[in-house]
């Protein structure tokens, strides 16, 4: 049957977030090694902590509803669902986990330059 009489589709322009980073309770005691005044750290792979859509930037544009069936009510729902997805996939494939691991080793080398370690090699 034509979408007009049993269709039911709504149109959402979403706007989010995605924040990633490395989880130092990951930590293994076999991650970090010291020798006197030099440290050698192997960081936990970076991973995607949490997406978000921005419900205050977020618009359904459009919502359309077929004459013969009633508007389902978990279709917004699932629809954002499926965009915070997106918006995590877009997020990964602009890199988000290499510029995850670079800000977590640059933070770590900082912190293990001010606790008075000479060298430093984060990994």
């Amino acid at each position: 049957m034509p979408d007009f009489l049993v269709g039911d589709k709504l149109l959402l322009v979403a706007h989010g977030e995605v924040i990633a980073g490395v989880d130092l309770g990951q930590l293994k005691t076999d991650d970090v090694f010291v020798k006197g005044d030099a440290v050698h750290i192997r960081l936990p792979a970076p991973q995607v902590l949490t997406t978000r859509i921005d419900n205050g930037r977020s618009r359904i544009y459009s919502r359309t509803t077929g004459l013969l069936v009633s508007a389902d009510l978990n279709l917004e729902s699932q629809v954002r669902l499926a965009a915070e997805q997106q918006i995590t996939q877009a997020a990964l494939s602009d890199g988000i986990l290499g510029k995850a691991r670079q800000n977590a080793r640059t933070s770590v080398t900082a912190l293990l330059y001010g606790l008075g370690f000479h060298t430093v090699d984060v990994q």
